[in-house]
């Protein structure tokens, strides 16, 4: 028989967090540009129980070792590079689109590096920190498009803070009846926030952040002039390189053919907005 436990019989350690939760948990703004593209509705509660300054500040630490480290040696991609401008071109295509997704993205300080490695690997941090291995552009010869997609996916888990629901729900879970002192005090939880930090290289997302992540992405893609059904011939690669499973730094996602049964359902919604950048940018010439 299934046992049954009102909830006026709840331990007691548990009504702080739920009191906490129900302060903080307040809606976040959802994207409304014009009215058209995706719609993924409303950055999850979890997020507020983490200050997006500290993660981000967390996030710009652990970035700048990375390049130090790529750095001493010597793969860091300077300047001059090819890849490296044709990145930074791309990305400052895409990013004037990633306001409307997240307000606190007019103040990042957004950087694009290269880090030359074999790995297949992409990511954005927080707070816009962007890094490309080289190995994704050699072995899988992107196209603009292409890297655009890669490209837009990694902003979209900036901008819906992916990295700061994951450390909200692993604060809320792992702290307990201590979570209204940690919260309104920032004392213990900043620590925690701290040591997550580390992780943010190696964090990883849910498949649903996943799948947001490309439908986010493939949006910002279409508005900056990029061909969303790139997505597609994207993942054929990916699948192709990876006999079928998800490389490293997708471990964590759907299947290839998955995500380019989703893409392909979602294309309605963005190639106008493609099919509209193509003719302003022809127009502009």
């Amino acid at each position: 028989m299934k046992r049954v436990v009102s909830k006026y019989l709840l331990p007691l350690r548990v009504a702080p967090l739920v009191l906490a939760c129900a302060f903080l948990m307040q809606p976040l703004a959802s994207h409304a540009l014009d009215g058209e593209g995706i719609n993924v509705g409303k950055n999850s509660v979890f997020t507020n129980l983490v200050p997006a300054e500290t993660v981000e500040r967390s996030a710009a630490k652990q970035y700048a070792l990375m390049l130090q480290q790529a750095s001493s040696k010597n793969a860091l991609g300077p300047a001059d590079n090819a890849q490296v401008k044709r990145l930074r071109s791309i990305a400052q295509r895409l990013i004037p689109y990633a306001i409307p997704w997240n307000d606190r993205a007019r103040q990042w300080q957004w950087e694009v590096n290269l880090i030359g490695s074999t790995q297949i690997n992409a990511f954005c941090m927080p707070g816009g920190k962007i890094a490309f291995y080289s190995g994704i552009l050699k072995k899988l010869q992107l196209t603009d498009d292409e890297v655009a997609m890669v490209m837009g996916h990694e902003i979209a888990h900036a901008l819906r803070e992916h990295a700061r629901e994951r450390m909200g729900k692993n604060a809320a879970t792992g702290m307990g009846a201590n979570i209204i002192s940690q919260v309104f005090g920032f004392g213990q939880l900043g620590q925690t926030v701290t040591n997550y930090g580390a992780q943010l290289l190696t964090l990883e997302f849910s498949r649903s952040d996943e799948s947001e992540a490309d439908l986010v992405g493939m949006e910002l893609a279409a508005r900056a002039g990029f061909d969303p059904r790139a997505g597609v011939t994207l993942w054929q690669k990916m699948t192709a390189s990876n006999q079928g499973a998800p490389p490293q730094w997708l471990s964590t996602h759907p299947s290839g053919q998955t995500r380019i049964a989703d893409i392909e359902a979602n294309l309605p919604k963005v190639m106008p907005l493609y099919e509209r950048a193509k003719k302003t940018a022809g127009t502009a010439q």
